[in-house]
């Protein structure tokens, strides 16, 4: 008869308690949770056009909500999301051409990203202000 082997001992995989956590790794996550949170976040876009097409009445409850402190916060968030994954998405176009794999490369393309999405949220929203008649 033939010899039956026992099971094979194979390597485990690396885990998170192995990987010293970098910048692009967070940026990575963060660029997931983002698309997640852009993806949930779209129902403000559908409320808003649902409202703007129900009436009077049911805009100004959308209305109400967008100008409270909670709704700020959220519009806020939602936008940095959206920065945040579209700056994201040029990175990852930028790694689609073969370039910026270098360690050098990729932390200063991960903290672009991350600046970048921050500034121009905060860019936006000041512009925003500014036009709405702000002091």
């Amino acid at each position: 008869m033939a010899d039956t082997k026992g099971p094979v001992a194979r390597p485990l995989s690396p885990h998170l308690q192995i990987y010293k956590p970098t910048l692009t790794m967070t940026m990575s996550i963060a660029h997931r949770i983002t698309g997640a949170a852009l993806y949930f976040g779209t129902l403000l876009l559908a409320w808003w056009l649902i409202a703007a097409a129900s009436g009077s009445t049911t805009y100004s409850n959308f209305h109400w909500f967008m100008q409270s402190l909670v709704g700020k916060l959220v519009l806020f968030g939602y936008t940095w999301a959206l920065l945040h994954h579209m700056l994201g998405g040029i990175r990852h176009l930028i790694w689609d051409t073969g370039r910026g794999f270098g360690p050098v490369e990729r932390e200063w393309l991960a903290m672009a990203t991350l600046v970048g999405s921050i500034g121009l949220t905060l860019l936006l929203w000041i512009f925003g202000y500014l036009m709405a008649g702000g002091a």
